[in-house]
């Protein structure tokens, strides 16, 4: 069933035995998940059905850390959430990434990756992402033959490719929507979390309408999945009990904010930069689904260097000094001029789709040509790990949005290990294309600054700074101490509350955080049906 709280005569008041607070990836998966299971659901998404300017709004706070995008243009607020625009590259984490690394502080989850792997394989399916395989093996299948890099000081893993666009929107949720057991409700801003008197279970949650209509849900548990901002700010304003906010007695709450920060790290001087671009470059299987290879540096390199676990691309462009080039300019001035409206994202996809078509049919000899004439050189972007930060976090702002709530601010912080780890990084490539003699690799002034900052270069891609991977904030550890949910995405001290979505991570590797947050949402979806059953 679809509500519309906009749309009601009358405050409302529901009881369910779950209520979900966001109808992103994580939500969306989840109620489905609990939908199948039998289960009552309530699924509250504070936009309507598709991009509304105002209720974007909501989103809007101050960047008080280093450079990042406009905190109201790093998410998008209505059913599907930014899985409206995402890309569509899965990959799993690593091992490596669930391990407690001595060089890497405050590193370490309460899970392995043996206890995702059957919730890997149900969302790696459900993207419909075909083999589940992203290991070096697949440059076989594909009847390739990758730089002879030493597999100890180099690997290749791959990317896989979504490629339906807006895989979590309303209009691929009929089975939700037509659910006798689920309510969804549109414009459905959750503004506090009732605590109980001794803070270990939530009563109640409110929410209300920017017309002022509101709505009381009681449920037997609850789940935030607003992403890593949200999640945080909806915890810290829900005061009326901890005075700090829900589960943050020992002020984890909002700390250890991630992203995959984007830069250039190194040039690269040789005879045939089309050949290596062209390898590396993007592929698209007969019959089956898109995958790209990234260059990783295997878990004993990670150790030997003291290094964090990041991956690197190779880009084929004119000279970056010049900055962005023309139509790059363009396109990201009409990126940011143009609302995500249903006929803006039609236009991204697009152009996207657009530049999937040249990379699959411009030739070697063609290519090898404009390479030439535009005189394009080989670079490295790097796609990295940010190491886990307790002073990278959300605080609460005091300025207040449109419903009177606290904005979020955002104080994202890098460290030197981040730093330490892509100049280490280019090195090893330096050395790699020396043994191997396939050319000169320079690596960048800016890695050896003396500072943890990071420049913002226009010119390194579409997302410049970082990927919109919102990690961290309510991370999951052993300890109540360490943390802000348990191994189950259970809030410490709190017997029905939990959390969905990637600010669980407790670190978070180089991969994009989509098939990870889904992986969790249907092990948290099984971990609640089996309470359900008590």
């Amino acid at each position: 069933m679809l509500i519309d709280l906009q749309n009601s005569t009358d405050n409302l008041s529901l009881q369910a035995e779950v209520c979900i607070v966001g109808a992103g990836a994580a939500g969306v998966a989840l109620a489905r998940d609990l939908m199948n299971a039998g289960r009552d659901v309530c699924l509250l998404e504070a936009g309507g059905l598709d991009y509304e300017e105002e209720t974007q709004s909501l989103f809007e706070g101050k960047n008080v850390g280093m450079e990042y995008y406009d905190l109201d243009h790093s998410r998008l607020r209505f059913f599907g959430g930014t899985t409206n625009i995402w890309g569509g590259r899965s990959v799993p984490l690593d091992p490596i990434d669930f391990e407690k690394r001595d060089w890497v502080p405050h590193s370490g989850w309460p899970i392995t990756l043996n206890d995702l792997q059957k919730y890997y394989r149900i969302a790696h399916d459900s993207l419909e992402l075909g083999e589940f395989d992203y290991e070096q093996g697949i440059w076989e299948k594909l009847q390739l033959n990758p730089l002879a890099f030493d597999a100890e000081k180099i690997a290749t893993r791959f990317w896989r490719f979504d490629d339906l666009a807006e895989r979590f929107n309303s209009r691929r949720s009929d089975d939700l929507i037509n659910a006798e057991n689920v309510r969804i409700v549109l414009h459905a801003n959750t503004v506090a979390l009732q605590a109980n008197d001794n803070a270990s279970g939530i009563t109640h949650l409110d929410a209300q309408t920017l017309q002022g209509r509101k709505l009381q849900v009681q449920a037997r548990h609850f789940v935030l999945a607003c992403g890593a901002i949200e999640n945080a700010r909806l915890l810290m304003m829900s005061d009326s009990v901890e005075k700090n906010g829900v589960g943050n007695q020992y002020d984890q709450l909002g700390r250890y904010f991630m992203e995959h920060p984007h830069g250039r790290i190194a040039s690269i001087e040789t005879s045939d930069p089309a050949y290596f671009w062209a390898l590396y470059r993007k592929r698209y299987p007969e019959g089956g689904v898109p995958v790209a290879p990234a260059l990783v540096l295997p878990p004993s390199q990670q150790e030997r260097l003291g290094v964090l676990n990041s991956a690197a691309t190779f880009k084929l462009q004119k000279d970056p000094s010049n900055g962005a080039t023309l139509s790059k300019r363009m396109y990201l001035n009409l990126k940011h001029a143009l609302s995500p409206t249903k006929s803006g994202r039609l236009l991204w996809q697009t152009w996207r789709g657009s530049q999937d078509w040249l990379q699959r049919h411009v030739s070697m000899p063609l290519l090898r040509f404009g390479v030439k004439l535009n005189r394009m050189g080989l670079y490295v972007i790097a796609r990295a790990e940010q190491a886990p930060n307790p002073h990278s976090r959300i605080r609460l702002s005091t300025e207040k949005d449109a419903l009177g709530c606290p904005q979020a601010d955002l104080d994202w912080r890098l460290s030197a290990l981040d730093k330490k780890t892509m100049l280490q990084f280019g090195i090893t490539l330096q050395q790699e294309f020396d043994r191997l003699g396939l050319g000169k690799v320079t690596t960048y002034e800016w890695l050896e600054d003396g500072t943890p900052d990071w420049p913002v270069d226009a010119s390194v891609g579409n997302h410049p700074i970082g990927g919109y991977h919102h990690m961290g904030t309510t991370r999951m550890s052993a300890s109540p101490g360490d943390g802000v949910v348990d191994a189950n995405c259970t809030v410490h001290g709190y017997h029905n509350l939990h959390i969905a979505g990637s600010s669980v991570f407790p670190t978070g590797g180089w991969a994009n955080p989509t098939l990870t947050l889904l992986a969790l949402a249907h092990r948290l979806g099984e971990h609640l049906d089996s309470l359900l059953q008590k």
